[in-house]
């Protein structure tokens, strides 16, 4: 059986954060603001793997108001989404996503991305598929308030 979700994630820019996307750290002048590291696109691939096994979003497994959550490495986030879509017998069958990003460029870190977050799904890396865009600065996105992320992930049951 497959099943399909899809998720889709917004964070702002803000000054003394790390940026982090898809896990690995990105050198840039701001970072994303959050309750946990704000990876928007691992939280996308969350909600999009947590809808395809009809199990709800991050937020209602990893609120934001939860102390164990503060400041979390969202790859641990994605690890036991991961784990939670297992206790109903699915794995991923493969994931497609867009970055929103005016800056900084993401095509040069999307290779580390897909290795990175294929580690943490237990998946080969050609069931990763990350691109980059940005919103011809247009929106919140194009005046570099923030980064928003989709994502697609299909499931298979086994």
């Amino acid at each position: 059986m497959f099943r399909i979700g899809m998720g889709y994630d917004v964070h702002r820019l803000a000054e003394g954060r790390d940026l982090w996307l898809g896990g690995i750290k990105i050198e840039h002048t701001h970072g994303l603001l959050g309750h946990s590291d704000a990876d928007v696109l691992i939280h996308a691939i969350c909600d999009a793997l947590l809808g395809a096994a009809n199990m709800r979003d991050i937020g209602y497994h990893f609120p934001d108001t939860a102390d164990e959550t503060d400041g979390i490495d969202s790859k641990i986030l994605l690890a036991k989404t991961i784990d939670l879509i297992a206790t109903k017998g699915y794995t991923v069958g493969n994931i497609d996503c867009t970055v929103c990003a005016e800056r900084p460029k993401l095509n040069p870190h999307v290779e580390q991305m897909r290795k990175c977050l294929a580690q943490v799904m237990h998946t080969d890396e050609d069931n990763i598929s990350i691109k980059a865009t940005t919103t011809e600065k247009l929106g919140f996105t194009g005046r570099q308030e923030g980064i928003s992320a989709y994502a697609v992930a299909l499931i298979t049951h086994d």
